[in-house]
């Protein structure tokens, strides 16, 4: 039983994969592929590294693949962050549809604060 779950993890995983890397390639600008491959190459690494845990168990690698499932959640989100914000400091434009550019006022604000 506990190897069907963790094929259906791994499949879910890889799903997620494929629809992450499928968005890099679609989608209009550098934020938007940030944010599609971030969302879902995060939740299906997780899902794949997760269903480590049903076919090994608690075991050694049970464990590792805990901590690094917990430790990969949350670099790629302080990572993808990191990304756009120096791609939007160095002046990298939004796309073409983009109509609403909520975080110029963010950074007006860190700018008025720095002088």
């Amino acid at each position: 039983m506990s190897n069907i779950i963790g094929i259906i993890l791994l499949s879910c995983g890889l799903l997620f994969n494929l629809i992450g890397c499928i968005g890099l390639v679609r989608l209009p600008d550098v934020y938007n592929r940030l944010q599609a491959s971030t969302l879902c190459v995060t939740l299906g690494t997780c899902s794949m590294i997760f269903s480590l845990l049903f076919f090994f168990g608690f075991s050694e690698i049970g464990v590792k693949a805990i901590v690094a499932m917990v430790l990969f959640f949350f670099t790629a989100a302080v990572t993808a962050h990191a990304l756009m914000r120096g791609s939007y400091i160095f002046g990298v434009g939004l796309g073409d549809k983009s109509v609403v550019d909520d975080y110029k006022d963010q950074v007006e604000k860190e700018d008025t604060k720095e002088q």
